[in-house]
């Protein structure tokens, strides 16, 4: 077998022989090249869905969303109007794109704060006091979560799914003795959408004694004893990264 790049003997000027490379088979060639713009264009079409993504993430997060053409979408990404419709059928389609990044990289940076803690009930109350502190550490966050409402205890990502782990992991240790996770889930959603909604229309009514006052309470609808809870609600919160471009 003749390999593409052997070494083979070629006379040399004084009846000898020397080595030199076979040339390529210009079907290979051919083909080699085709493979290398595929992937150049590959890339250039995973780059220009990402600036659209993108875009409709900084859109979200400056609470103009629903109220962006796709023009915006398309100049706020850098991209020419007609990339957008080679990615996306519809602005909704790149909007619950966009939407289900954003839950992600909060769920994530809850993942940080929660580094480290094995109890179900640290977690809990870590998790829901810095996002009950939203309103004024992230209030692009906060809006783009209200804008969610009850939604999004159904997402598959984000906050919700993590939050419902969590409750049952309580239950399987037996810290939390509440009797149904789906309805706990949703009475803390609740909580934490009412939190919200009045720490950005009356933010001089929620600081943080609010917050964990609140967590508090939730932590005694889960089933931990008073004292417990409210220990748990004042422990010292490690840092967040809470940049939606975290």
């Amino acid at each position: 077998m003749v390999l593409p790049y052997a070494l083979v003997d070629t006379p040399g000027a004084a009846g000898g022989s020397s080595p030199r490379r076979a040339e390529l088979p210009s079907a290979l060639m051919s083909s080699s090249k085709s493979a290398q713009a595929t992937t150049r264009v590959d890339r250039r079409k995973a780059r220009t869905r990402e600036a659209l993504v993108e875009a409709a993430v900084a859109l979200i997060a400056d609470g103009r969303g629903e109220r962006a053409s796709i023009s915006e979408i398309t100049e706020t990404a850098d991209v020419g109007f007609g990339s957008f419709y080679n990615h996306f059928e519809s602005k909704e389609q790149l909007f619950r794109t966009a939407s289900e990044r954003l839950l992600e990289r909060w769920g994530e940076a809850i993942d940080s704060a929660c580094r480290g803690l094995t109890d179900p009930a640290e977690v809990f109350a870590v998790s829901f006091r810095v996002s009950g502190r939203l309103g004024w550490t992230n209030p692009p966050m906060a809006r783009f979560l209200l804008g969610c409402g009850f939604e999004v205890i159904d997402a598959e990502l984000g906050l919700a799914p993590r939050a419902l782990r969590d409750i049952k992991a309580g239950q399987a240790s037996g810290r939390f003795t509440v009797r149904e996770a789906d309805v706990a889930l949703s009475a803390s959603a609740g909580a934490l959408l009412g939190l919200l909604r009045h720490g950005l229309a009356e933010p001089d009514h929620v600081d943080e004694g609010v917050v964990d006052d609140t967590a508090a309470a939730m932590l005694r609808m889960l089933g931990v004893p008073p004292a417990k809870a409210a220990s748990l609600a004042a422990r010292p919160l490690p840092n967040v990264r809470e940049s939606l471009g975290a």
